[in-house]
């Protein structure tokens, strides 16, 4: 019987989250024809659970654990850690030298798509539209003065690598750049200031499976707070329409960015790109290689919307990741 890992936890704010999303994702497949485990990721120690509730102790070099003293190791890793060490590429690149299949990109697309940053670079090469942007280093000078005259106000202020909004402030005056910055800070090391796009937020979701690349009826968010935040995306302050309703035309070109950015990043398994719409333009925000699957989560939305049973896709992925 194969093992099947779905790894979730991790070391940032995102952690329970992450696990949330573990839950769901172990919970439609622990009972299929795979031998499925839950992989706690922790700083201190990565904890192999059984359907169970049995601990054991994984090691983190081989990815290899002890039950009942025989010696198990893992088919098929279902990467569902957000931030670091999943989102970034640090787990997969571990995965990849084991030569363990898993479920998204690989180690070097993953560590360029989480620095928003440099996928924005890359988006705007391959001709799609992204905000004024500046990055700032931690114990980097910085002129408020200088931001405000080059990005403008109001402007969002964001960790470079991370996500489910941690650490993210609109700024509506230059007093109030600094206890922004602080605050991103403390979730990178580097941020990314963004000019402020007035208009539709939508999100889009792509997988791939059996070599089709499928795009996922469109999200529209209408945040009742003044941005798209934690609260809005996991306490239910906002309105997630889907499938959005939109003019045809902009469905059209948001699901073709989105389909653009999947396969010119050599993106892999589920993904969610973000896009706000400025005089009839989408204007890219960010990609997320492992997004969110907990029961609030979006992508679930959007497969309910799109009629496709979640759990017959999970297990179609590891069907073709085992091959």
């Amino acid at each position: 019987m194969k093992a099947i890992g779905v790894a979730c936890g991790g070391y940032t704010s995102e952690r329970e989250i992450s696990l949330k999303s573990g839950n769901l994702v172990f919970n439609l497949i622990k009972d299929s024809k795979f031998e499925c485990y839950k992989i706690d990721v922790n700083k201190k120690k990565y904890t192999v659970i059984d359907k169970f509730e049995n601990n054991f102790l994984l090691n983190k070099k081989n990815f290899q654990f002890f039950k009942n003293d025989l010696s198990f190791s893992f088919d098929y890793i279902i990467n569902l850690v957000h931030g670091s060490p999943g989102e970034d590429g640090k787990i997969t690149k571990k995965l990849e030298d084991l030569g363990i299949s898993h479920s998204t990109c690989n180690s070097s697309i993953a560590e360029l798509t989480f620095n928003k940053k440099k996928c924005k670079e890359i988006a705007k090469k391959i001709g799609i539209k992204t905000a004024k942007s500046i990055l700032i280093k931690k114990n980097h000078d910085f002129s408020e003065k200088e931001i405000g005259d080059k990005i403008g106000f109001p402007c969002f202020v964001k960790p470079n690598q991370s996500g489910s909004s941690f650490g993210i402030s609109k700024v509506y005056l230059q007093k109030e750049l600094k206890p922004a910055i602080i605050k991103a800070l403390k979730e990178d090391n580097e941020i990314i200031i963004e000019s402020y796009l007035n208009g539709r937020e939508v999100t889009v979701g792509v997988y791939k499976l059996n070599g089709k690349v499928e795009v996922l009826p469109i999200t529209e968010i209408v945040s009742e707070n003044d941005f798209f935040d934690y609260k809005a995306k996991y306490e239910g302050e906002s309105d997630e329409i889907t499938p959005a309703i939109l003019p045809i035309e902009l469905e059209r070109k948001v699901k073709k960015d989105a389909l653009n950015l999947y396969n010119k990043l050599n993106l892999r398994g589920i993904t969610r790109s973000e896009f706000i719409f400025k005089k009839n333009i989408p204007y890219f925000l960010e990609t997320n290689t492992i997004p969110g699957m907990t029961e609030k989560s979006i992508i679930p939305q959007q497969f309910k919307a799109a009629n496709k049973n979640l759990k017959k896709i999970i297990l179609a992925m590891i069907n073709e990741g085992l091959k």
